[in-house]
């Protein structure tokens, strides 16, 4: 599942920043209520991999780090004000992904995750 921000024209995985004193899984858990209104299962919660790639949008030189889970979910996903678009994109879907989601899609594929 990727989200397209208002004004943004790359699709990115929804997450975010950790703030003070939160695990990533409680940064997890928090920013995917607050963009898509589900609540994460926390013993679903599963590290897959870390990401580093050139920032979509920023100067030559700025990196951005994901660190991706999986999860099992409740609720309906809905979009919070700040996301434009959600769609369930395809490894051939490079085209409209951030640097960081490309790699992840590579990854995927790699693992026999996605076909």
């Amino acid at each position: 599942l990727a989200a397209r921000s208002k004004g943004k024209e790359a699709f990115y995985i929804p997450g975010g920043k950790r703030e003070a004193g939160e695990s990533d899984e409680e940064a997890l858990i928090r920013e995917i209520k607050e963009e898509l209104s589900i609540d994460l299962v926390p013993e679903s919660i599963r590290y897959l991999h870390t990401f580093k790639a050139q920032a979509h949008g920023r100067p030559e030189g700025t990196m951005v780090k994901m660190t991706c889970y999986q999860a099992d979910y409740v609720g309906e996903i809905q979009i919070d004000s700040e996301i434009d678009e959600l769609c369930w994109i395809r490894y051939g879907d490079h085209e409209k992904c951030s640097p960081v989601v490309v790699l992840i899609l590579d990854w995927l594929l790699a693992q026999g995750l996605i076909e």
